[in-house]
Parts: structure tokens; sequence; C-alpha cells
């Protein structure tokens, strides 16, 4: 299970990651009975190391949040507790607040430093938007620009910016990472899903077009039912067993992950605790999942090896009624159940169908679907949320510390037409945006492997189509089966950009794990950012690092021939957007000396210089 950076920010409790059909049934039924105390991992224990690692536990769990007995029952509906006042008086429950005189982010948020300079900035606004660096030329024009007319200047910036083409295929990644895509099933087999990309392509291109984000949100739950069943490939991004013995355990697990997704990226809530038992915290019973559930039963009847479509078909016959399942076992039908929406966010209309239920999630009348979005999208731009855990806005998740500013957000989407171009800029046109920046943001592993393609003027903008299928090392080539070891034969297509990369579920490209990549297997709303050593052995020693190094040493030494001074300050405007210091200078001169000394001649010790420039702090990290 790869640990998004929600898992490892979120509360240590048994029910954070719900286990299906009897294992959870073991679970429940060994947390009701508290007397039992089982060997921890096969092993006898001590009763004084057990008491020492209970204490640890309870120190903890305890600063945050109660202990909660997970209810099970053999009747969930008959069972279910009614909804209550208290339950609905959560924050993130509750309708989006305004605050007195506060019409923006610079009246909400703070922004105390003194404003970037133009370099800083337009490196930043570039890399924010499209996910690549800027030009040396589009540093020097916007730095002339910004001396007479800043505001302007970045204004048009902006807008270029969010016009490019770059732009959608950037910010389809963070979808693409809700959505839990892949172009494979997982599992043992890992089986190709051959159309799968045209899901990613349908969500780049809305991007880009600025679809309302209601309607994006909208067609992916029900885009079938309104004409543009493309969409609907979000439900089917799940990982699949397509081989499975048993098919009903196969569609029981596939209608389960689907609830479990459009709760965790439609609300920001851990729905998907509610299919075994009662959500333990929040006001969602096991009864409200699978009526959650319902919405989706016509859309799964699968059949024995048969892979998943790339969209939605609805079936009208050999449906199963759509029932409870006690305690989560696919073999224990309980209860039948109609359509509905979890009762703590009201009443569902008669005859609800999956329409309704994606009109009624992106809404402008559902605030804790705004919180959810916009405390997402801050999260892009600055690096941290405004409420800590992003996937989880639930009692186990953490209150916003800046409350108005994340409603003001929420609230301004709907207020600009539900245009999320227009809210990336209203952000990046405040003054808290455009501040010196205390917390720098590190390249994802698809931004930093296109901005080393594209400093090196190597990236093929190439756009749509199937995934590439990228060059592996031999050392894990050598591993794998011989169909799934191949690379695209055009190697021109090996540098296109990231996004259009074959995505592997059992095999992530070695650069994007590195750096945190989340395995598809769930919906990831906050990634890892870890700093390891193998990360800088990859950068420095990979045959793809140093090819790049030598491409742009090459270039450089073919249009500044031998200047140590030029070429110095043409590698550092390139890798990283702005002019070295004379120091910087000084001591790139003695290297290229030294270094050429030790090599067999300048061209390779100016390649050992790119190589340090793509191996700093500076060209991984965006202030």
């Amino acid at each position: 299970m790869n640990m998004t950076g929600d898992a490892i920010k979120g509360r240590p409790t048994l029910t954070r990651f719900c286990r299906k059909g009897a294992e959870e049934e073991r679970l429940a039924e060994k947390v009701s009975a508290p007397s039992a105390s089982p060997p921890l991992c096969g092993k006898s224990v001590q009763p004084q190391r057990l008491l020492i690692c209970i204490a640890l536990s309870l120190l903890l769990v305890a600063p945050y949040a109660p202990a909660a007995s997970i209810r099970a029952s053999s009747d969930p509906v008959k069972d279910e507790r009614p909804i209550k006042p208290e339950d609905k008086d959560h924050w993130a429950f509750k309708p989006l607040q305004t605050a007195p005189g506060k019409t923006g982010i610079d009246d909400l948020a703070e922004h105390s430093s003194s404003p970037a300079d133009p370099a800083t900035l337009i490196r930043r606004l570039t890399f924010d938007l499209t996910g690549l660096p800027p030009s040396p030329h589009e540093v020097a024009a916007f730095s002339k620009a910004c001396i007479q007319h800043p505001e302007s200047s970045i204004e048009q910036l902006a807008d270029r910016l969010l016009a490019s083409p770059r732009y959608g295929e950037h910010w389809a990644q963070w979808w693409l990472d809700l959505a839990r895509y892949a172009d494979t099933d997982g599992f043992e087999y890992d089986a190709e899903r051959n159309r799968a990309w045209q899901y990613r392509d349908w969500v780049i291109d809305a991007l880009n077009r600025d679809m309302p984000f209601d309607a994006f949100v909208q067609h992916q739950i029900a885009g079938d039912l309104m004409g543009d069943e493309t969409a609907t490939g979000f439900l089917f991004s799940c990982p699949d067993m397509p081989d499975l013995n048993n098919q009903n355990e196969r569609r029981h697990v596939l209608l389960n992950d689907i609830a479990t997704t459009v709760g965790a990226v439609g609300l920001g809530l851990t729905v998907g605790c509610a299919q075994c038992h009662d959500h333990p915290y929040d006001p969602i019973s096991q009864a409200d999942f699978y009526r959650l559930r319902a919405f989706f039963d016509n859309t799964v009847l699968t059949k024995n090896s048969k892979p998943l479509g790339p969209a939605v078909r609805i079936f009208t016959e050999g449906i199963p009624a759509s029932t409870v399942f006690v305690r989560g076992d696919f073999k224990r039908p309980g209860p039948g159940i109609q359509p509905a929406i979890p009762r703590v966010f009201g009443a569902t209309p008669p005859q609800a169908d999956r329409t309704a239920l994606a009109q009624w999630l992106a809404s402008k009348n559902n605030p804790l679907f705004l919180r959810a979005m916009a405390n997402r999208l801050w999260q892009q731009h600055f690096g941290n949320p405004l409420a800590a855990i992003p996937g989880d806005l639930g009692h186990q998740g953490e209150a916003p510390a800046n409350p108005g500013l994340l409603d003001w957000l929420a609230a301004e989407l709907p207020r600009q037409n539900w245009s999320l171009k227009r809210l990336h800029k209203v952000i990046v046109m405040s003054q808290t945006y455009q501040q010196k920046s205390s917390t720098p943001t590190r390249l994802t592993g698809e931004m930093l492997r296109d901005a080393m393609l594209s400093v090196s003027g190597q990236l093929n903008l190439k756009t749509g189509g199937p995934g590439v299928k990228l060059p592996i090392p031999k050392e894990i080539s050598s591993t794998l089966i011989k169909s799934q070891a191949e690379a695209t034969k055009d190697v021109s297509e090996h540098t296109r950009r990231s996004i259009y990369a074959f995505a592997r579920r059992n095999l992530r490209h070695p650069l994007f794990e590195l750096f945190d990549r989340p395995d598809a297997q769930i919906s990831c709303a906050r990634r890892n950012a870890s700093t390891t050593a193998p990360q800088a052995l990859m950068l420095l020693n990979s045959d793809f690092a140093h090819s790049i190094a030598a491409k742009i040493a090459t270039q450089l030494n073919e249009q500044y021939g031998s200047n140590a001074a030029d070429l110095i300050t043409a590698a550092t405007l390139r890798c990283l957007s702005r002019q070295p210091t004379p120091q910087e200078i000084e001591i790139g001169q003695k290297f290229l000396q030294k270094q050429t000394a030790l090599t067999s001649g300048f061209r390779e010790a100016l390649a050992d210089y790119c190589l340090a420039l793509l191996n700093s702090n500076e060209f991984v990290y965006v202030d």
C-alpha cells in the first residue's frame, strides 16, 4: 500500500484503512471483545512488554480523538443510529462562513514578507501553472517589463500561462492522483488497459478548455447520462483483478472502491471506513455507505477475465438487488436499500439517479465539496493545505488554521462561474502568493523529469494518445517479463511530457518512484515529499541525468565556445532561471579549470558542472 501524505499525517487508529470481508469481520470482533489480547506478529509477548506497547499506543492516539468502538451489526439498517443535531455541528459540515469586511486573500492571509524578485516570481508562476521552467528569454523579458509595469506584467504572464496547452497537462496530474488513474489493472498480472489513456486525455482537454468545475466533476460521475461517457473513466480507474475466481467478490470490491473514491474526492471524507461497520467518528453509517454505492450498482456487471471498459455502461438485466452487506462480506447480503446521499447531508429526492447524485455533489450548496476542492487547490499553489489532511475533513481530520480564508476561497469558486483558471488567477495575483517564500516546494518526479528535458531542449511537446513506455534500467527490466520491460520503439516518444508516460501500477518509473509518485491503488489527495539518499544518487549517477547534463554542455559549448564566464551564466539561466552571482562565476571557473584536468576534456568538465546545477536544491525546489 502506498502511504500517501494523508496516511502518514492521519490518525493512528485501527479504522484508518479498512480491510474487507472476513478479515474486517475478525477485526471488528476483536475490538468488540477487549478482553482478548492476541500475540503480536505471531509471537508471544511478555506482560511487561505488552503493557509498554499499550502505553505507547495510548500516547499516540490520546492527543487526537477519544477512542470509539467499531459498531458492526447483523442488520445495519434496523440498527442504524438516527442523525442528531450535533452530528451536523462539525466545522466542515456547516454552511460557508463570511468574514465581515474581508474581501480577498490578502485581507485574510498573512503576507508580511517583501515581494519576490521578478526572476523568482516567473519561475514560481511558470512551474505552478504549467509544471515547466521558464526559458532564459522569458525570464529576461519579464524582468525588464516588471521594472516599469510590475502588476500588469504579472497579470499578462498569468494569462499567457493559463492559456497554454501546458496548463492542462500539468494540472491533470493533480486530478489523476485523486482519480487513482493508471494504464494497468494492478494485482498479480497487472494487465494493460488499452484505452485508459482516453480518460487521461479527456481530463487534460477539459482543464485546458476551462470546463466549469462543477460540470467537470459531475461528468465524471454521470457523464454517460450527460452525453460524455469518456469522463466516467474516473469511476473505473480503480485497481481490478479480472481473473478472480469469484466474480461476485470482484464486483463487490469494485463497487466499494467506486463509492469510497467518490466520497473521498467529492466530499473529502473517509466514507470507505463504513463499508464494514458504522464509521466510528463521522456520522456515516454502514447503510449510508451502501446507499451511496447503490447509485453505481447498475454500472458493474463483471465477466470472468473481461477487463474494465474505459467508460461506464448501464446494465438493465442481471443486476443484483441493492443491499447492505453484513460486516462488508459479499457472501452476506442484508436488507435492501435505495440509492441515497448520506443522511447527515439531508434528504434525497425520490427516484434519484447518478445525475442527481452528481448535481448534488458538485453544487454551490454543498459546502463540504467546496471546502475540499478549495483546500486542495491552495495546497497545490502553496505546498501546504489550509486544513492539514486534505483527504479527511471529518472528525479525524484537522480544522483549518485559517477557516475564514478557506471559506472565502471555497465561496469564490462558484462566484468565478466555476472557472478554475479564474480562481488560479485570483490566487497568483494576490500579494500573499507573490511574497518571498519561506517554505520552498520540491518538484514532483514528473515535474523534475520534464524540467530536465526542457532545459536541455529535448522536451517533445506532442499531445495526447496512448501512454509512452519509457526505457527502464537493466537492473529492473531484467526482473520483469518481456512485455512489461519493453519500451516504445519510437525513440522520439521517450522525451514526451511525463503526463503521457505509461502508468503501470506495479512498477513506477524509478525517478517517479523515488520522488513519491503514488501507486494509484487508492485516491491520493496529498503526495509525500520525502528526502532520501537514493534521490540524490539517482540525480547524480543515473544515465538519464548524465545524458541531460551532456546535452546542455554540448549546446552551450557550441554557442559560447570555451568562455567560462559566459558558459556559467548561460547554464545558470537555463537551470535556475536567474543570473549567477560574481562569487558563483568565480567558483564555477575554478571548478571547470580543475575538472578539465581530471576528465577527458573541457566539454566533459562542463557537463559535470551542468550536472552539479541539476543536483542543486535550487533546481529541485521552487521558492
